[in-house]
């Protein structure tokens, strides 16, 4: 019995929870700030700027580079252990940041593989201010082409 008053709570408790967020149904958005499409273009330097993975290739490899903010990378392997690191010059960072930004990822698909496929090619999972986009040889959008070349090797 005393189960079934907290499952009763609980639920009353959803109930409630869900109207209040409703808006009062008066049918017009609410004007509390809520996350933009368009995330922020600049993090701080601690944060991920833009994390590619690539995979496939006649050798099946699985290749990560981290860029943060300020520029510092490194390249990972398959099983997420360091190969590599640097940081990029003032002017290659700025060439990134311009790229992601022309790419414009909150309206990219989020999967492009519709060109002729490669065999033996690479897909790349692109991750930038919280949108992730997939994409593969042969069907690489233009903007992520710009974005991919402005990126460390993924291969050292």
């Amino acid at each position: 019995m005393r189960g079934l008053r907290v499952v009763g709570a609980a639920l009353v408790s959803v109930v409630v929870l869900c109207a209040c967020g409703a808006g009062g149904g008066s049918g017009e958005a609410s004007a509390s700030p809520t996350a933009s499409a368009t995330p922020s273009p600049s993090p701080s330097p601690a944060e991920s700027l833009v994390r590619m993975t690539r995979t496939g290739g006649f050798a099946g490899r699985t290749s990560s580079v981290l860029v943060k903010g300020d520029g510092s990378w490194t390249r990972l392997d398959g099983d997420a252990k360091p190969t590599g690191s640097g940081k990029l010059t003032p002017e290659e960072l700025e060439r990134l940041r311009s790229a992601l930004a022309a790419a414009d990822f909150a309206h990219l698909p989020r999967v492009s593989k519709s060109g002729t496929p490669v065999y033996d090619g690479f897909e790349y999972t692109i991750v930038h201010g919280g949108f992730e986009v997939v994409t593969a040889d042969g069907s690489v959008p233009p903007a992520l082409q710009d974005v991919l070349s402005a990126l460390p090797p993924s291969e050292g």
